[in-house]
């Protein structure tokens, strides 16, 4: 039985690498990858386009232009600075759990969404004022939950995000703190996907499995924790990270994947 194994990644592997050339230079650069898009994406989504028959069905044909294409496989060694995958987008991460999980195969819930103290924001002394004066930094943390209802599996992930600013208007605050808790909310989800394997097998059954990383989240939050007091977080520090984003007293919230036909 065929089986493939999908984790939320930008795919380097060389057998997942099509390259194609002799592209005419009559099409702008956008539109050479729309006109790609649309023709690759008919193998399904492009981080999982089966690159060995999509270069059977497309090499030497014209495609989009005049004249025909080449493509071909990668036959290289990935580059060194390709050789560690890169997430997926946050848009690219829907787009591959709806694909293969169906639009109800999957619920996020927001756990915490809040915002955390910025360094020098909250001092009372001197340097605390001084940093005030020039400015300030807003800074969100946000820990996401992911579930496959269908499959027994949760995983969780979180996100801080931070941008400095200059006093503003509240009109232009509000748009940052709009902008900033987007940012977080996409960010936690796309790290919790990174913790997931989907299994495809060949019968058109999916399987949904978790890797066993060193810094799963535990299910409970630590409840009577002291805070950490460590403000700047230049990266996800789990034991940290859920001290400063204990839910205690904020209200949980819940987004689910659109069912199909919804907008």
């Amino acid at each position: 039985m065929e089986v493939d194994i999908l984790e939320f990644v930008v795919p380097v592997e060389n057998n997942k690498s099509l390259f194609v050339w002799d592209i005419q230079p009559t099409l702008t650069e956008a539109q050479i990858y729309d006109s790609l898009f649309k023709v690759f994406s008919s193998f399904g989504p492009l981080y999982l386009v089966k690159a060995s028959k999509a270069q059977q069905l497309t090499d030497g044909r014209s495609l989009f232009q005049s004249s025909p294409l080449k493509v071909r496989l990668s036959s290289k060694q990935t580059p060194h600075f390709l050789s560690q995958s890169r997430p997926l987008s946050h848009a690219r991460c829907l787009e591959l759990a709806n694909h293969c999980l169906g639009f109800n195969g999957w619920a996020s819930d927001i756990i915490t969404l809040k915002e955390l103290p910025s360094e020098g924001g909250g001092c009372g002394d001197e340097e605390g004022v001084n940093e005030r004066r020039r400015g300030r930094s807003l800074k969100f943390g946000c820990l996401v939950q992911v579930s496959f209802p269908h499959h027994g599996q949760t995983t969780r992930g979180a996100a801080v995000t931070e941008e400095s600013l200059t006093f503003t208007g509240p009109d232009v605050l509000l748009q940052k703190r709009c902008k900033l808790q987007r940012m977080v909310r996409e960010k936690a989800l796309v790290h919790a996907f990174s913790t997931v394997v989907l299994i495809l097998l060949g019968n058109g059954k999916v399987m949904v499995e978790l890797k066993q990383t060193p810094h799963r989240f535990v299910p409970e939050h630590s409840e009577g924790v002291i805070r950490v007091n460590s403000p700047v977080v230049s990266c996800i520090c789990v034991v940290s990270l859920l001290t400063l984003l204990s839910p205690r007293g904020n209200s949980r919230s819940q987004t689910r994947c659109p069912k199909r036909g919804q907008t």
